[in-house]
């Protein structure tokens, strides 16, 4: 199949085999369009990408659209098998996800949801699993991790869809009809699940009591003790005795979903009295449903921008007394804040506002202003030194969140969750020796949705970058991850370029954690939310190196965003909108700004090669796909050699080696025969007394099916023989990966 190398050539190749490419889809002679760029799959109209996948799945991609199939309120377990996706009924356990091949998607960078599964089609059937990045109602600066409230956003609704399918008017229609229309095409599709809010969301506002507060005067904290919230509500209903309700507190709630504040129980099932008018001063209490909270306090929920406005005014009313939540913290000792008595700041609602940072920081020691941290415990002592008592679960807060993560899961039949900030472990202990159901919010979620939702495939993928001991937690990560039942982990091998000798290293100690311990660290070739000016020179070269390394190590998960097929080489940093990490916020002025949409890259190399990897993985990886390795030549753990191989541990069909040197090119050198096939018995082993003849009287050999470095010609196709312990490799180029098939072939041949 003839692959453009420049994006001139790809845009006008597509252009001629439009049809051919199609039409290869639809007989799923391939499992993505080949030829097919992302920009212009997300820029096909919907009409066509129907007919596409129509051509495929046929009558399914109808019934995936219907009314009753989009309605958010059936369970996804009742819609008819094709919608269900694979693991419904078929999984028990979340072990896929530790060696699924994971896309990841900002729906800002593609504008809407549908446009996510016409992206899709880019995905070959073994990149089947898609983490859509935050796609709730967002605050502050429009920041996707910086929640306002649990609708989802509005902003990712297609008009085009809308016209099409007018039962299709909301964002929660068109989200469960784009993830309907995904797992007809095969996919599994994960979502966020955030510890924290807006520090101003709807959800802090509605709910004082389930965040902390402080008091400020200019520069100075006043007042910051544990039961600060309760003058919060106060305040709160002085508002609405001021500013009347947003919205009539009687009739029935527009969206009557959420839980309730105080002290009474999370778990209550009486209904809440919408029959009759509230006192600002029972906003609070006891019996007074979320849903009916947020109608008084902000207004109808259909009407965002009403709510927005309100929201601000409220904000400015607290401010006026000094009122703030506490703003989420990472990394030790988390605790003991100052006001940070540098730039004013003046926020959405038009009032002042000021940073704070930590009073004695460690080296990652990070104050997240636009953010609050649900409190999950209570405080020592009052709070007067900043002293969590992890002995004191608030389980109302525990229950809350997992209340609305489980409804979402309910609603739109995630099959699994990416947890942000998963590394996050404020004991200053360290794990614990007993871990309970409060020992971590995501771990609490996790759980809560397998057990309630009755989803027992229900996965979770940590945010986690596997720092050392003590710098972005307490104790060890892996520990903390392992006590919170992740099942995979994000790792950091995107944040070091392929030739340096770190990115080895870390290879070596991933693979070390995954035969050791529970979680699994992911081969992350790039991330959404990190995508950014300072990663540049990680993608200068290797590109093709990490997908290689991704695909065919084949018992660890990867992880890999929107972007990177055809991310440029930036030698200078580019403008924002090139960069998929900016989309995460929705700025308008300063160095986050963004002035129009995500500009896809135009790297035709890249993509020719990325092309090349995928169509051979995907004749390959059916006979090996989730197959334990056997490690022929390990990553040096001092990195001195760059250079691995890898074959599989049972039944090994095909041996695969790598050059993560991209400056170097590797001469004459050997892997060692004795663990590969049947044939070959281990070193130590009676072996004939003729070096290469094993006990059959046959010999093994490898012939090259494939390399990155481009298309073989005939005379790189030659076989390799054993000489009875190694194959002997002349060359291996530099930042080159290539597979060798595994083939029988007399003695002497």
């Amino acid at each position: 199949m003839h692959i453009g190398r420049t994006y001139g050539e790809l845009k006008e190749l597509w252009a001629r085999s439009r049809s051919e490419m199609q039409a290869r889809y639809e007989s799923r002679e391939t499992s993505f369009v080949p030829n097919l760029l992302p920009e212009d799959a997300v820029e096909m109209s919907l009409a066509e990408f129907l007919e596409i996948i129509r051509g495929r799945f046929g009558r399914a991609v109808d019934t995936a659209l219907e009314p009753e199939a989009t309605d958010p309120a059936l369970p996804v377990g009742d819609l008819p098998p094709e919608l269900q996706g694979p693991l419904i009924g078929t999984a028990t356990t979340p072990d896929w996800l530790t060696r699924a091949n994971l896309g990841a998607v900002n729906v800002r960078t593609v504008r809407s949801f549908f446009n996510v599964a016409k992206y899709a089609l880019t995905l070959p059937a073994y990149q089947n699993v898609i983490h859509l990045l935050p796609i709730w109602e967002p605050g502050v600066v429009g920041s996707l991790y910086g929640i306002s409230s649990f609708q989802i956003n509005a902003e990712f609704i297609d008009s085009e869809a809308a016209e099409a399918f007018p039962h299709l008017e909301s964002s929660e229609r068109q989200l469960r009809a784009t993830l309907n229309l995904l797992r007809v095409m095969g996919f599994a599709v994960g979502m966020d699940v955030i510890p924290h809010t807006d520090r101003f969301s709807e959800v802090v506002l509605a709910n004082p009591g389930y965040f902390e507060w402080l008091r400020r005067e200019d520069l100075r904290i006043v007042d910051h003790r544990a039961e600060l919230h309760e003058e919060v509500q106060g305040r709160i209903a002085a508002f609405v005795r001021e500013y009347g309700p947003a919205a009539p507190a009687g009739g029935s709630p527009a969206n009557p979903q959420g839980g309730r504040t105080g002290s009474q129980s999370s778990r209550s099932k009486k209904p809440p009295d919408w029959t009759r008018e509230l006192h600002p001063e029972e906003l609070f209490s006891e019996g007074v449903d979320e849903a009916r909270r947020r109608r008084i306090l902000f207004g109808l929920p259909e009407d965002k921008h009403a709510r927005d406005v309100r929201r601000g005014q409220l904000v400015q009313y607290l401010h006026r007394y000094g009122y703030e939540p506490v703003p989420a913290t990472m990394a030790p000792p988390y605790r003991g804040l100052e006001v940070d008595p540098g730039e004013l700041h003046e926020n959405h609602a038009g009032n002042e506002w000021r940073d704070y940072r930590i009073t004695r920081p460690q080296s990652m020691s990070r104050v997240f202003g636009p953010l609050a941290r649900f409190k999950l415990y209570e405080r020592a002592r009052d709070n007067r030194n900043w002293e969590i008592d992890f002995s004191r679960p608030r389980t109302e807060v525990w229950d809350y969140v997992c209340r609305r993560y489980a409804e979402m899961q309910r609603r739109f039949g995630f099959e699994f969750m990416r947890g942000d900030m998963s590394h996050v472990q404020m004991r200053p202990e360290g794990v614990p020796h007993h871990v309970d159901r409060h020992y971590d919010l995501l771990k609490a979620v996790r759980n809560w949705i397998r057990e309630e939702n009755d989803a027992p495939y229900f996965g979770y993928f940590a945010e986690g970058f596997l720092a050392p001991r003590n710098v972005m937690g307490y104790g060890d990560e892996v520990d903390h991850l392992e006590a919170s039942d992740a099942d995979t982990t994000l790792g950091d091998l995107q944040a070091v370029p392929v030739e340096s000798a770190e990115f080895v290293q870390r290879l070596r100690w991933y693979r070390d954690i995954a035969d050791c311990r529970w979680t699994v660290p992911s081969l992350t070739i790039m991330t959404g939310d990190k995508d950014d000016p300072r990663f540049d020179e990680f993608y200068r070269s290797g590109s093709e190196l990490r997908l290689f390394l991704a695909l065919f190590m084949t018992d660890m998960p990867s992880y890999m965003a929107l972007g990177f097929e055809t991310r440029d080489v930036h030698h200078a940093p580019a403008p924002n909108e090139h960069y998929t990490k900016l989309f995460v916020f929705q700025e308008k002025s300063g160095p986050k700004a963004t002035t129009g949409p995500y500009r896809f890259g135009r790297n035709g190399n890249l993509f020719y090669h990325v092309s090349r990897i995928r169509l051979f993985a995907s004749r390959v990886l059916p006979e090996i796909q989730g197959a334990p390795i056997r490690w022929l030549v390990p990553p040096d753990a001092t990195a001195g050699r760059r250079f691995f191989a890898w074959t599989q541990q049972n039944n090994p069909r095909w041996v695969f080696v790598a050059n993560a040197d991209t400056t170097e090119e590797v001469w004459n050198f050997n892997i060692p025969a004795g663990f590969v096939g049947p044939a070959f018995q281990p070193p130590g082993a009676p072996r004939s007394d003729e070096m290469g003849e094993a006990q059959d009287g046959r010999s093994l050999q490898l012939e090259l099916a494939f390399t990155t470095a481009g298309e073989l010609s005939p005379e790189e196709r030659a076989v390799l023989r054993s000489n009875g312990r190694t194959f002997k490799i002349e060359h291996l180029g530099a930042g080159e990966g290539r597979a060798y098939r595994i083939v029988s072939g007399s003695v002497g041949a």
